[in-house]
């Protein structure tokens, strides 16, 4: 089954373009390109999507806001951020809103294709410094609730990452250690917040 994308680009070339180079791999299929985000989200309920490629720095509402707006109403819904900057704050507060990750423009149609992939898959295309930024977020961000003062440092910032919606071989690289160690720690936090699932260590996390 193919991956359903939605593309928003305010740049008319750049959108033809970027839609037509997606029609060239069988495994993916753009099922709208929009010039605007308002565009994009009057047409999302009935789209279909699976990811999006989503502009930053869109006229009108911009790509970070409108990820931040929809993620957490269409949270199955993969963002992927469309940029020219690879390492820049604009990354990364993207990152912060929902986006799985990053790709970027002017680069190999099969680079683009492998990122869709990529976050279709459960991962999250970015480079080392920003996930070293985003790493560092999670240590500047205490615990919302005293609850989760049972939990070791490290076992707060892979619960945060799995907030993020990291999958867990990527909370092992940002914190260079293996995915069973990951694993175990997960089992941990689970056990001291006396939960079964991701979803309510989660609500744990948000007081909820």
């Amino acid at each position: 089954m193919s991956i359903r994308i939605a593309l928003v680009e305010d740049d008319p070339d750049i959108r033809q373009l970027t839609a037509s180079l997606l029609h060239f791999f069988d495994d993916l299929e753009c099922v709208g390109a929009f010039g605007s985000a308002e565009e994009f989200v009057h047409a999302l309920p009935t789209l279909g999507a699976d990811v999006v490629l989503m502009d930053i720095g869109l006229l009108g509402q911009s790509g970070t806001a409108c990820v931040k707006a929809q993620h957490s109403r269409y949270p199955v819904l993969e963002f992927v951020m469309f940029t020219d900057h690879a390492d820049s704050e604009a990354v990364f507060e993207a990152l912060a809103a929902g986006a799985s990750g990053y790709v970027l423009k002017g680069g190999l149609p099969e680079q683009l294709a492998e990122a869709i992939r990529e976050v279709h898959a459960g991962g999250s295309p970015m480079s080392r410094r920003i996930a070293r930024m985003v790493a560092a977020s999670f240590k500047r961000t205490e615990p919302q609730f005293p609850e989760l003062q049972k939990l070791t440092k490290q076992e707060q910032e892979v619960l945060k990452g799995l907030d993020k919606g990291l999958a867990y071989k990527e909370i092992a690289a940002l914190y260079f250690v293996s995915e069973h160690t990951v694993r175990s720690q997960v089992r941990s936090i689970y056990q001291k917040l006396e939960v079964h699932t991701r979803t309510e260590a989660l609500n744990k996390l948000h007081g909820r």
